[in-house]
């Protein structure tokens, strides 16, 4: 490979909460290991492999200017994203008119949602959910009901179209969130899946706020396709966030955008986020996403969806051979994996607790499932150098699953 995926970054003292948030922030991040175990961050959706070379160049080649006052946003952003969005998602006829800045995809939700409802409405979410739409939502003052999605007969995750019907009608819901792929269950969805969902969603006329910010973490030969891409009636429903900061690891620049292709809902989307008058954008964010959104850092993405699938192989194969009673989906996109402990704890005589605490305390820093929605569930980050992967596993093998 060109790039490197297997240094072992010490973040600790680096403000990094995947490691020195441990211990601090109770019912959010796991609690620090015992004495004898160093951290292995495998919570929070944050990668551990040094950023890509082509950001920090075009953030360096910024910084080399002695000046940071207020700037205008360049040609170059706005063509980045243009380009970007026609090589990896095929998108035809995207223009700068349709590309906002969002400071992030959840407050670009947030500004979504303040333009079409009114505190106390109903808003339609897939379950498992999203921790981050939940708290977001619930803090907004709306209200969340829950279609909760379906595993197959081969344990593949799917929509259940009537569910979503009857509840849009019942509820009298005109606005639904989205997630494209999905977190946590790792579905990158397909065409015919996303046409039927536009469809359940039109009959209903209901507005659909896509995040798609998992867009470029596609695993083994999966296509990402865009909500708004489906249909024309798709194109003109669809509200759509983006951003570089989970395939580049970015969140702590700051920076997101949205594409709105519909006049209508674009000038309601921007009236409501520019309300908090600090919805701007950082101009080193504006060069790293340059830099992120090059030929360079196109290799360096295909390059980590491939580190992040044979991750991935191992991760799942590890599990399903050694776990008995721990079912998981492999997904086809993120770099997460959502592990169903029911079966598992009920064999053991234990709690889903009892189990995070025993990775916790050998250093596998895992996640409490259970905020997603998913009934004794531990979220899995998968975004780290191998050896780091197989040494969790190892410790996994050794000091939790050794009943």
């Amino acid at each position: 490979m060109r790039y490197d995926f297997t240094t072992i970054l010490d973040r600790e003292g680096k403000d990094a909460i995947a490691v020195d948030g441990l211990g601090k922030m109770p019912g959010f991040a796991p609690e620090r290991p015992k004495d004898g175990f160093d951290i292995i961050p495998m919570w929070i959706a944050d990668m551990n492999f040094p950023t890509a070379p082509p950001i920090l160049d075009a953030m360096m080649n910024r910084i080399q200017h002695p000046s940071f006052g207020y700037f205008m946003t360049s040609d170059a952003y706005t063509n980045a994203i243009i380009d970007w969005q026609e090589k990896r998602n095929h998108v035809e006829g995207l223009t700068a008119e349709c590309i906002g800045y969002e400071n992030g995809v959840l407050g670009g939700v947030m500004s979504a949602l303040r333009a079409f409802l009114q505190p106390g409405d109903s808003v339609l979410l897939h379950s498992p959910t999203y921790v981050g739409f939940t708290n977001s939502i619930l803090n907004g003052g709306y209200k969340i009901v829950h279609s909760p999605l379906v595993q197959d007969e081969n344990g593949v995750w799917r929509m259940d179209y009537e569910d979503m019907d009857r509840k849009l009608k019942k509820h009298r819901i005109h606005v639904a969130v989205f997630c494209n792929p999905h977190n946590p269950c790792g579905r990158v969805w397909e065409r015919e899946e996303l046409e039927k969902a536009m469809e359940v969603y039109r009959n209903n006329q209901c507005v659909v706020i896509s995040d798609e910010i998992w867009s470029d973490i596609i695993l083994e030969g999966n296509q990402h396709i865009p909500l708004a891409s489906v249909s024309e009636d798709a194109k003109n429903r669809t509200i759509s966030f983006y951003a570089p900061s989970k395939t580049f690891s970015l969140a702590g620049l700051v920076g997101s955008y949205h594409i709105i292709y519909n006049k209508y809902l674009r000038d309601l989307v921007r009236a409501s986020s520019s309300k908090c008058h600090y919805n701007s954008m950082n101009v080193i964010s504006m060069h790293a996403l340059v830099g992120a959104y090059s030929k360079e850092g196109e290799v360096w993405v295909d390059e980590l969806c491939q580190t992040l699938s044979e991750n991935i192989n191992y991760a799942y194969n590890h599990i399903i051979e050694n776990y008995d009673g721990i079912k998981l989906t492999k997904p086809q996109g993120t770099y997460m994996l959502f592990l169903d402990c029911t079966e598992w704890c009920k064999k053991a005589g234990k709690s889903v607790d009892d189990l995070l605490k025993a990775g916790w305390d050998v250093g596998v820093a895992w996640q409490d499932g259970r905020a997603f929605h998913g009934a004794n569930a531990i979220r899995m980050n998968l975004a780290l150098p191998f050896s780091r992967v197989k040494e969790a596993f190892e410790r996994l093998d050794k000091y939790v699953f050794n009943i």
